[in-house]
Order: structure tokens, then sequence, then C-alpha cells
């Protein structure tokens, strides 16, 4: 299996991403494709002490910024990520990974590749760690206005990614609302949730922001503007629970030694939560595999990447999508319409 690698994305560029991705190309028994400059991700790669065999290195002499606007996507047409998108549609990868700029991303990506049959727009789909298990949220971010037919749609890719990368059978399906019942929400809402009543999968009706983290449904749906509200504001509020944790703990000695006590099982909480383990989010939708991950990625959420992108292709998640979409039109007939 082949995966092409953006090593030019992300806050660190090649300092995170070419390490990330030879260790996971040492780990996971994948070949890589490090994408960009090509004296810079040399470099890179002579400073490690990583196994360098299942290393090769694509020269893309131009790189988008992580602020660069849609005028950057369309003008550099030797970005290290088209040229990784590139490489997916001339068959010579399997996956591409970039820690780049979103927008750039999902722009090319749509550009390159297309969309799969029946998919109007892709979506990007993350796992959020729950009490119980993950759950899947989409979209959080490709697609700021919507209409309802394409939540549906981005329903039944997540309820396919779920059952064929995660193995939840029926999954929960529910849809983000300001309130749990019927009727509550913009028309969006309300016209998507009588939409899914009709679309036969396991729909359990709105949920709320509170439940993103509850387990009480394996995927929940949005727009991308609403989604990745949420997803930001779960990040921070991870973050600043953790940072005043550190500050309360450094007050007393009996909080020092409380700390001692719950290291191991506070270690296991972060650990859950910490997104280099979650690698990034996946673009739904496309013809062809592309993860995108955070921008503030290291090696390790690199490595995860990598990991994703080859458990979406060994799932063959791609064909999956496309089949069920398939199937599903004819009961969709005038409920996407």
């Amino acid at each position: 299996m082949k995966i092409a690698v953006d090593a030019m994305g992300g806050d660190f560029g090649p300092k995170a991403t070419v390490p990330g991705a030879m260790r996971a190309a040492e780990d996971f028994g994948v070949d890589i494709l490090l994408v960009g400059l090509e004296s810079v991700i040399r470099r890179e790669v002579a400073r490690t002490e990583l196994k360098k065999s299942r290393i090769t290195v694509i020269d893309a002499p131009e790189a988008i910024g992580m602020g660069e606007s849609i005028l950057a996507f369309r003008k550099k047409k030797a970005s290290s990520i088209r040229v990784a998108a590139q490489l997916v549609k001339d068959g010579r990868a399997d996956a591409f990974v970039s820690m780049g700029n979103t927008g750039a991303v999902v722009y090319i990506s749509r550009d390159v590749l297309g969309s799969l049959k029946g998919v109007d727009r892709p979506a990007l789909a993350l796992l959020v760690p729950g009490v119980e298990g993950q759950t899947l949220l989409i979209d959080v971010g490709a697609n700021a206005n919507c209409q309802p037919h394409n939540l549906v749609q981005f329903a039944i890719m997540g309820k396919i990614f779920m059952e064929a990368v995660v193995g939840v059978k029926d999954p929960r399906v529910g849809l983000m609302s300001i309130g749990e019942e019927k009727g509550k929400g913009n028309d969006l809402v309300r016209e998507t949730f009588d939409r899914l009543q009709a679309v036969p999968m396991r729909f359990i009706g709105n949920v709320e922001g509170k439940d993103l983290f509850s387990g009480v449904a394996d995927v929940i749906v949005s727009d991308g503007f609403t989604g990745n509200v949420a997803l930001k504001v779960s990040e921070g509020v991870v973050q600043s629970v953790l940072s005043m944790a550190r500050h309360e703990i450094t007050k007393n000695i009996f909080a020092k030694l409380g700390y001692l006590l719950m290291k191991r099982h506070l270690k296991k909480i972060y650990k859950k939560v910490d997104y280099s383990e979650y690698g990034g989010a996946q673009l739904l939708g496309v013809d062809g595999v592309c993860i995108i991950g955070h921008g503030r990625s290291n090696p390790a959420a690199v490595r995860s990447a990598v990991l994703r992108a080859r458990e979406f292709v060994a799932n063959r998640v791609q064909e999956k999508i496309q089949a069920e979409i398939l199937r599903y039109e004819h009961a969709l007939k005038g409920v996407i319409a």
C-alpha cells in the first residue's frame, strides 16, 4: 500500500511530517511518498535514524501556506497538496494525507479527485472520544452552508464509516440541534429531520452539543459551520480544564500527593482526548482517500493520520460508501431532491 504525505503541510512542516510518516512506514508496513520541496525533505530524512527503504521523495516546488486563500489554491498548480492528490488520481498512491490548509485540501481534492457518484458535497468526518467508545461528527468544516439533502448524504456516509472502520453495527445517527424535541432548530435542521426519518437507518432524532461526548449517538450530523464551532469549543474546554488542573495541583502538598496517586489514570484520560491519537479527519465523498490532520500535528499525529488512511483503504470504505449511496438511491428519491 502506498500513501502520499504532504510533507510541507501543518504548522511544523517537514520537521513533523517527515519523521511521523517515516515512523508510520516502519510501524505499519506501508510505502510512503513524501511530497514537497525535495531538498528540504531529503535533509529531514537524513536527520532521522529510521529505516528509509519504504520512503520515496516526490518533488513539488510550491507550497500553500496555512493562511492562504482560494486564489493560491487555484494558482499554485505544483503545490504539494495538488501533487499528492494527483498521485491518488493517477493510481500511484492509494491515499494521501495532509496537515495543511484545510480549505486548500478540500478544494483541491474536489477539483482533482472529483466526487463519488451520487454525492453532491464531500464532508469532513472526525472521530471524537466519548465516555464509552467514539462518536463520528460530520461535517466539521468542509461545508459552511448546506442544504437538507447534503446532511442526508453526510448521515449515510457517516453510517457506512462507523460500520466499516469502527465496526459499529447499525450505528445510531443523531442530528445536531438546539434541542432534542422534534421541531427545534432552524429551517435546515427541521427539514433535515423529516428527511432523515424517511431514510432506512437508525435515526434517533435531534441531539445537542452536550451529547458530543456522551455516547448517545454513534454519528452526529451537522453543517460544517456548526460542526466546526462545536469541535473548536470542545478542544478549548479540554485544554482549559487540563491547564486548570495542573495549576491547582501545584498549590499544596495534598494536591500533589493526590496527583501522584491518580497519575496513571489521568494519563489514560489525556490519551483518550489527545488529538494526536486520532490523526485527522476523513474527507468522505471524494473519489479517493484523503485524511486531513490538525495544523498543530506533531510526528505522533502524522503517524496516526497515516494509520487512519491505511485503515480506510484496507477496509475499502470508498467502495462501500459508493455502493451504499447507490443502493439508497431509490429510497432517497424525493428525500434528497
